[in-house]
């Protein structure tokens, strides 16, 4: 099965592994990539999505997003986990003519949803403020397109910004919970999956050497010994590693039987203490809640609850060393 795919993503460390996953791999053809803050301001990530895809010898549409939540306050992007820039501080950049769409991401996935209806599948790995906005400007969006995949949220493991919440909700619980309450059809790979998966940085520096130091895969590699830096730090029993986070959600699209999942309703909290938290009525509606919110007409979302850690590495680790990358656009 083949994937015509919007990519709405923060480049980012593990962002760009993911957009590098989806353009190595022959069932998804990346029709437009769509940026949002998170990671790095939205500039930063649509220069950085302009820079990754054409090091790789490829031009994909880029729109610019959503540069603030839909109502809380914005935070200040991690310089310290993906690098100020977002792709572990480069020392330099080489030159591209790449330019950003005229419309805005919203407008873009809207139009390609219009365009193709039935055929495009959204995968969203940051804050969800392109979605909700896109929602808002055509509500009958999730009949026009063929499916969502995200990576956010967590419904078991511990949450990365706080004791219950993933950062992607947590920037922009508003626009998440609207896109968990849209009705389209829709797949959470969260935290719940993305700590199982673990790469080294060394794996990164073969893959530089077996693709000949291609100034895509060396790019990456610099990124990611960034990000494993940052996480030998907080986590010295993972060694010179980091977690793969986004690129489980392509995994997903591509494999989904590598992941055991559960159906049921999720939302998301808007304030206090658990904002952002993803909370899942695990109990699938056999339970009338005297608590509003989780009536039986709302949508339910497939939760990926475990992974087959070592067929989805070696689904990441094939796909990226095959026979994929272009002569860069760059001078």
């Amino acid at each position: 099965m083949s994937h015509k795919v919007i990519f709405d993503t923060d480049p980012g460390v593990d962002d760009a592994m993911a957009l590098y996953f989806a353009m190595a791999h022959p069932a998804i053809e990346v029709v437009g990539i769509t940026t949002t803050f998170g990671n790095v301001t939205v500039p930063q990530a649509t220069a950085n999505a302009l820079y990754l895809t054409r090091l790789a010898g490829v031009k994909i549409p880029v729109a610019e997003g959503g540069a603030m939540p839909l109502m809380k306050v914005a935070g200040k992007p991690p310089g310290f986990i993906h690098g100020d820039d977002g792709l572990g501080n480069l020392p330099t950049r080489l030159a591209h003519s790449g330019q950003a769409e005229t419309i805005s991401a919203a407008e873009f996935i809207v139009t390609m949803a219009r365009q193709y209806p039935g055929e495009i599948t959204l995968v969203a790995v940051g804050p969800l403020i392109n979605l909700g906005l896109a929602l808002k400007m055509e509500p009958q969006l999730p009949k026009l397109i063929k499916q969502v995949v995200l990576m956010a949220g967590t419904v078991i493991e511990p949450g990365n910004v706080s004791p219950v919440a993933e950062a992607n909700v947590w920037n922009d619980p508003h626009a998440a919970d609207l896109v968990f309450s849209a009705g389209w059809k829709l797949a959470m790979v969260g935290l719940d999956v993305t700590h199982r998966v673990i790469l080294e940085s060394a794996y990164f520096a073969g893959l530089a050497q077996h693709h000949q130091q291609h100034p895509a895969i060396t790019t990456l590699l610099h990124a990611v010994n960034f990000y494993c830096d940052f996480y030998q730090a907080a986590r010295p029993d993972l060694g010179h590693a980091c977690y793969c986070h986004d690129i489980l959600a392509f995994v997903y699209l591509v494999a989904p039987e590598l992941f055991q999942t559960q159906d049921g309703r999720v939302r998301v909290q808007l304030d206090g203490l658990g904002n952002g938290q993803t909370m899942m009525d695990r109990h699938a509606g056999a339970l009338a809640y005297a608590q509003s919110g989780w009536e039986a007409h709302r949508p339910e979302t497939r939760v990926c609850l475990q992974v087959d850690t070592a067929q989805c590495l070696a689904l990441i680790e094939s796909t990226l060393e095959a026979d994929w990358l272009r002569k860069p656009l760059v001078s």
